[in-house]
């Protein structure tokens, strides 16, 4: 998953006979009433695909690691970039002998197996939005979660507000 796909998304669902379901069940979490001074955001330093699979692991590791750190309903967390893409994989046999059943690549297609998001250079992955006492918890929930990606990542964090105005 670690390559940029080239060319128009596929994602014309009228076309495919089984569209594989998203692996992702919320984008997002904690407290959403509140409003915080401060934005951490995971952000994609190449162009890249992330599958459905990886985004549900960020969301979980990046959860866990907030609500341990700073209790349950102190941040709001939002998973931005969601997986419309459609990928699809060509199966192949793997066991001895199977050079002879296979047929090859040749306009091999593939049955569409996943999802995964489209993101390029720059793009904000996931958010996390905190007061000034939960920065240092969102950076570290967003390093260790962002070994389950397989891209190189940046993290920036943005003042949303001013705290003095308030």
């Amino acid at each position: 998953m670690s390559k940029a796909k080239k060319g128009m998304s596929y994602t014309r669902l009228e076309y495919i006979n089984r569209v594989p379901l998203s692996r992702i069940t919320r984008f997002t979490l904690g407290d959403n009433t509140s409003e915080y001074n401060y934005q951490v955001s995971l952000i994609a330093s190449h162009n890249t695909m992330i599958s459905s699979n990886a985004l549900e692991a960020i969301r979980i590791t990046t959860n866990k690691n907030l609500t341990r750190l700073l209790g349950p309903d102190t941040y709001k967390l939002k998973i931005i970039r969601y997986p419309h893409e459609i990928v699809r994989e060509h199966k192949f046999m793997s066991f001895a002998g199977a050079d002879r059943l296979s047929q090859g690549m040749g306009h091999a297609f593939g049955r569409p197996t996943k999802r995964a998001a489209k993101v390029s250079t720059g793009q904000k992955i996931i958010t996390i939005s905190v007061n000034k006492e939960g920065i240092d918890a969102a950076k570290t929930a967003l390093k260790r979660s962002s070994k389950k990606l397989p891209v190189k990542y940046k993290i920036k964090i943005e003042q949303i507000r001013n705290h003095e105005n308030t």
